[in-house]
């Protein structure tokens, strides 16, 4: 419900942005007082309050208060709240945790398991016939990339990762068909990983792309796994993005996983735990 509001924000009427930006400011307070006290909040009148809440597709205002009510009971801002610089420690701790749980919540009810489960046959098809999928990801993707190279590893599948530029080109130009080359992007629009894609999709080899919608990279591979949050692509430091992406990488390995089927998998991974064992301390 917020980010439609959000979205609607530049083709509202400046009094009804003033009233949805008092939405998105507190939903919760909003949702509690009367149009009285929203009206001098938001320094307009009563029937713009009205008139915004029809305007958002609702009858009035209180049919707006009790779908935003029903919005913010589940005790999670469902919009990014960004860290001041006057803010404590626990205001830290409770924004960052916050925005962590709003962008897994929205990808919960967002998610296409058609898309998901495309990309865990082809890449279940990958391993059964021994190629390769590889995991390309520049900058703070990268690191998400060699996360997944380790979970593949782990299931037995012949795979790498890569972060460098020249090197993802390269590895897309000896991949071919039955090879599954996974694209990770918190923008969709680097030109490293769009080359990488286009070389290894000409190639013939299954492409996946793990990025924004509505970006360059989304359409350029034969399965686009959306990965939509509030957190802008050109943040300095990319928190709830790369966390998303690694939650992403945890579906695909599961559900590849299950289409192995443990009478593989099983004896190697306990193998594997007893082969570690003597690498900690008792």
């Amino acid at each position: 419900m917020l980010d439609r509001i959000r979205a609607s924000l530049p083709s509202l009427a400046p009094a009804e942005q003033r009233v949805a930006r008092l939405v998105m400011s507190d939903p919760r307070t909003f949702a509690s007082l009367p149009v009285s006290q929203l009206a001098e909040r938001a320094h307009v009148s009563k029937p713009t309050v009205v008139r915004f809440c029809r305007s958002m597709g609702y009858d009035g205002l209180s049919d707006f208060k009790l779908k935003l009510a029903g919005t913010v009971s589940e005790g999670v801002p469902f919009i990014h709240r960004s860290v001041d610089v006057d803010d404590k420690t626990s205001d830290v701790v409770v924004k960052v945790i916050d925005n962590t749980v709003a962008a897994f919540l929205k990808y919960r009810n967002d998610a296409s398991t058609a898309a998901i489960d495309r990309a865990a046959m082809a890449m279940a098809a990958t391993f059964q016939t021994g190629k390769r999928i590889e995991f390309i990801g520049a900058g703070n993707s990268g690191i998400v990339a060699q996360d997944a190279q380790h979970k593949f590893f782990r299931l037995g599948v012949n795979t790498v990762s890569y972060s460098d530029g020249h090197m993802m080109v390269m590895s897309a130009s000896i991949m071919g068909p039955g090879d599954c080359l996974v694209i990770i992007s918190n923008s969709g629009r680097t030109r490293d990983l769009m080359d990488a894609c286009d070389i290894a999709r000409k190639n013939g080899a299954t492409t996946i792309t793990i990025t924004a919608s509505g970006s360059p990279l989304a359409t350029a591979g034969h399965i686009h796994l959306a990965a939509d949050h509030p957190e802008g692509y050109d943040r300095y430091s990319p928190m709830v993005s790369r966390l998303l992406h690694l939650m992403v990488v945890d579906i695909l390995a599961t559900c590849v996983a299950l289409r192995i089927g443990g009478g593989k998998l099983q004896p190697m991974l306990k193998e594997m735990k007893n082969n570690l064992k003597n690498k900690r301390y008792a």
